[in-house]
């Protein structure tokens, strides 16, 4: 197996002659680039050195050694931009602060190398690479004098560069097709990720034998296979595929203690290269990085330790990183503790569930509703249907009015013609409406022959109100729109086509969606197919005993976490 040089070092310590070669563009960075590097360096160099801490690292440069020059194959942008502070802070101390150790030339400009030492105004115009570059020099002469203390801030980065910023030197070996690497670094925008570089660690690491190198990258791409089944994928975390092109770096992360919100892109990588340094073996650590699979594939496996975690997750009201430590030191019956607890806890809502309101405890509500739907499919006696965390995951979710008495949301004729025709058939369904009806109809015909129909909304806003009227359930107070009772989890694509519709109407166009397949949560399908009602209710309107039902279920299914009593 042919030998991979990956080490970090420090920018003030890149030395050498970098060959960018004709298969890429040229320089293109602009101001925006430019100052986003200068303001990182300027902001973490100072952080770490207060914080002692010399992990910060800019973006991989990948290169292959050509014997007396590097091929550049990513990292010219970045590279020759940190080229041209270095030249500005020579320049600007009149020598004081030392001229780049390194040279950058480029196969396509062949007077490159001379106008990245002097970037001339009178030759900028020649070609698009060095207007570029010339207008990066200007960038960055125009961020230091912005600076205020000039001499301050260039001692500073300066530092920065001597003693904390570092790259990652990836050097690929002689087989490696730089072309073939290149455009999937860049053409294919798929970044060099953490697990590409612990994985070029790993496989380096001269104490291990190519037998068992093969072996580690074998297994190590069936990890990766795994992790793209997507049910998989949608139990362990929130996060969408795109923010990991690399699925297993989210096994790395959890093991480095990594979070999300972590602005060091590369902290796990530096955190496995401390942990070779430190002595620590690769046997043993790769036995650390299975261990953890393995556990979260044990929890995928199982039906109680699936849709527990999953909704802790899907909730966000544990992140798997947590449960994953909070389960190194209990057993298992411990651990189920631990998740009942949790669960409790993320439903605790201070006040009589029942009481939760759209406008106030919307989140609150949506977190139950999930609850209830999770511990309903789980809770089913065969043990082999499962709530689909993946597919759940897919949609952006929102709470639906089981019944609506409004019209908002109908700005437009087309909206109004739709809501129109979805409850012409409601009316249809329970009869007696034939004059309500034909009125409608009359409506809807005349906005088909002429869209620009006046007065629309004054002809059918009564028209709405009779049907209002009509397939609401007679004699109850409006206290209950807002309220648990009268609440489901919709998707917000299918709340937007269902959000100002009747139940009858909504519940038509549901069972619709549903034969069509489209997902629908599990309880949301069973309250508009009436199972949480008495045998004897009536099909067309959403009443007081049907919501009594409706939450008695709930308290039923989410008995073991759910308190009824109030708090004064």
């Amino acid at each position: 197996m042919a030998e991979i040089n990956l080490i970090t070092k420090l920018v003030g310590d890149i030395q050498g002659n970098f060959y960018v070669p004709n298969y890429q563009r040229g320089y293109r960075w602009g101001k925006t680039e430019v100052k986003t590097l200068l303001n990182d360096i300027n902001e973490y160099g100072g952080k770490i050195k207060k914080m002692d801490n010399d992990n910060y690292c800019l973006q991989p440069v990948v290169v292959r050694n050509l014997g007396d020059k590097f091929e550049l194959i990513d990292g010219q942008q970045r590279l020759t931009t940190l080229y041209l502070i270095y030249v500005y802070m020579n320049k600007v101390s009149n020598g004081f602060m030392s001229a780049p150790r390194f040279t950058l030339s480029y196969e396509t400009r062949n007077e490159s190398v001379d106008f990245l030492k002097n970037p001339d105004a009178a030759k900028c115009n020649d070609n698009i690479d060095f207007f570029f570059i010339y207008n990066a020099f200007k960038t960055i002469e125009n961020w230091f004098s912005h600076k205020g203390k000039l001499q301050s801030t260039l001692t500073n980065i300066n530092k920065y560069f001597d003693e904390c910023v570092k790259i990652i030197w990836y050097e690929v070996p002689d087989t490696e097709n730089s072309i073939d690497l290149f455009t999937r670094l860049n053409i294919g925008k798929i970044p060099l990720t953490s697990s590409e570089l612990v994985k070029a660690l790993f496989l380096k690491n001269e104490s291990e034998n190519a037998i068992r190198q093969e072996e580690l990258s074998l297994e190590w791409d069936n990890m990766e296979k795994e992790l793209h089944n997507e049910e998989f994928w949608g139990f362990l975390t929130n996060s969408d595929s795109d923010n990991y092109p690399t699925r297993i770096d989210l096994i790395l992360d959890l093991i480095s203690r990594k979070q999300y919100s972590d602005k060091e892109t590369y902290r796990t990588f530096f955190y496995f290269d401390n942990e070779l340094k430190s002595g620590k073996s690769l046997e043993n650590i790769w036995d650390e990085i299975q261990h953890s699979f393995l556990t979260l594939k044990e929890w995928f496996s199982d039906h109680e330790f699936y849709h527990k975690i999953g909704y802790l997750i899907a909730s966000s009201s544990k992140k798997l990183i947590d449960i994953l430590n909070d389960y190194a030191d209990k057993s298992k019956t411990e651990f189920r503790q631990y998740l009942d607890e949790s669960i409790k806890e993320s439903v605790n809502f201070k006040k009589d569930y029942t009481d939760l309101d759209y406008e106030h405890d919307y989140n609150d509500i949506k977190r139950l509703l999930l609850l209830f739907n999770v511990e309903s499919v789980r809770q089913i006696d065969d043990k082999q249907r499962r709530f689909p965390f993946g597919r759940h995951k897919k949609e952006n979710w929102s709470l639906e009015h089981i019944h609506a008495r409004h019209s908002k949301g109908l700005e437009t004729n087309e909206k109004i013609v739709e809501w129109i025709k979805a409850h012409i058939k409601s009316l249809q369904s329970i009869g007696g409406q034939d004059k309500l009806v034909s009125d409608m109809e009359q409506l809807v015909k005349s906005i088909d022959d002429n869209p620009k129909t006046p007065k629309v909304r004054e002809r059918f806003e009564p028209l709405q109100q009779q049907v209002v009227n009509v397939l609401s359930p007679k004699g109850e107070d409006l206290e209950y729109i807002h309220l648990l009772p009268n609440m489901a989890l919709l998707s917000s694509r299918q709340n937007s086509a269902v959000s100002n519709y009747t139940f009858d109407a909504k519940r038509n166009l549901i069972l619709e969606m549903d034969k069509n397949g489209f997902y629908i949560p599990f309880c949301t399908k069973m309250v508009f197919l009436k199972y949480y009602s008495a045998e004897d209710t009536n099909l067309h309107f959403w009443g007081e005993n049907d919501r009594d039902n409706y939450v008695n279920a709930m308290r039923i299914v989410l008995a073991n976490y759910l308190s009824n009593e109030k708090t004064e």
